[in-house]
């Protein structure tokens, strides 16, 4: 994805959706700062190219190799956070295991059969029971309001 020279003054929001770009390049651009989120999702992102100004999206330790020349800092070679021997500033739950999610980001997935806040809830969401309240609720809120509105909408 070439995106040199496009007169950037920051991150497009539409970049979210090439999350399956390969190579990336920011280069000859105006760009002030690369928020941190940017690259959320950009698991497969190898070569980045930013304007020498800015950093490498995770930090150098996010990348196998950063090289700097006049015109750009080039990241290559994304590392994976949750195989590396630093110890990560926020573990993954029981239950979980760690997943890359972009240069230098990680996200917790839950094993099989957990699932809900933090892994916690055993077993498959109960979608059956789930659907049925609330389709029960919805009818018995709809009858109500009919029951109660309909003597409103009679015809003069």
């Amino acid at each position: 994805l070439d995106l040199s020279n496009c007169s950037l003054h920051s991150v497009p929001p539409g970049l979210s959706e090439a999350t399956a770009a390969i190579v990336l390049d920011l280069t000859e651009n105006p760009l002030t700062t690369l928020p941190s989120g940017s690259f959320l999702g950009f698991t497969h992102l190898q070569s980045l190219a930013v304007p020498p100004t800015l950093e490498c999206p995770g930090g150098s330790d996010a990348w196998q190799d950063v090289t700097e020349d006049r015109s750009s800092r080039l990241c290559q070679g994304q590392r994976n956070p949750c195989n590396s021997s630093v110890e990560l500033a926020w573990p993954c739950p029981e239950n979980s295991v760690c997943a890359p999610d972009g240069p230098g980001l990680v996200q917790c997935l839950c094993d099989n059969p957990f699932h809900g806040y933090k892994c916690l809830r055993e077993g498959t969401f109960p979608m059956l029971l789930f659907g049925g309240v609330l389709g029960a609720a919805t009818v018995s809120l709809s009858l109500l309001l009919w029951g109660t509105q309909r003597r409103k909408a009679k015809t003069p």
